[in-house]
């Protein structure tokens, strides 16, 4: 990855449906090398995919619920079928294996307090949890899909 390819990823990550001549044209190529710069990060899994942001709220899921579990299963297996468990659910947008007290974190969004309790009950009949604890976001401050590239390892160009 160069300096080119972190412009060409900073753009896509405001705007996917950004025409690949108008990226071009904001990082000095023509369209032919810039198309083949994002088809090798495609490649090279550098760009997952490219996806459509909604508005929760209008698609009625405004209500987000930061779930804690605890358990006291430590083993492959186990976490496999949780993991399978949980893949069930289109509620869960993100899950995490987690170090410190809570074992997993997972993201929910619902319509509603109602919503999320029959999310919990079906949860809780699919799985031996240990423990459960869930805390209702009041306002979203920051939410960003675009990754920091500032990490990015970079190949000077200029040797």
């Amino acid at each position: 990855m160069d300096k080119i390819d972190r412009k060409i990823l900073t753009l896509l990550q405001k705007d996917a449906t950004m025409p690949v001549a108008e990226i071009g044209r904001k990082v000095g190529l023509s369209t032919t090398p810039c198309w083949r710069r994002i088809q090798k990060m495609e490649e090279d899994g550098v760009i997952q995919r490219r996806v459509a942001v909604l508005d929760p709220a209008k698609v009625n899921v405004g209500v987000t619920v930061f779930v804690s579990v605890k358990t006291n299963e430590h083993n492959d297996a186990w976490m496999r079928k949780f993991s399978a468990v949980i893949d069930e659910f289109p509620e869960v947008v993100e899950f995490y294996r987690m170090s410190g007290e809570v074992d997993y974190l997972m993201r929910v969004v619902v319509p509603d307090i109602g919503a999320y309790d029959a999310f919990y009950k079906k949860l809780i009949s699919k799985i031996n949890l240990t423990d459960v604890s869930s805390a209702f976001a009041m306002g979203q401050i920051k939410y960003t899909t675009a990754l920091p590239l500032d990490f990015a390892i970079v190949v000077d160009d200029d040797k």
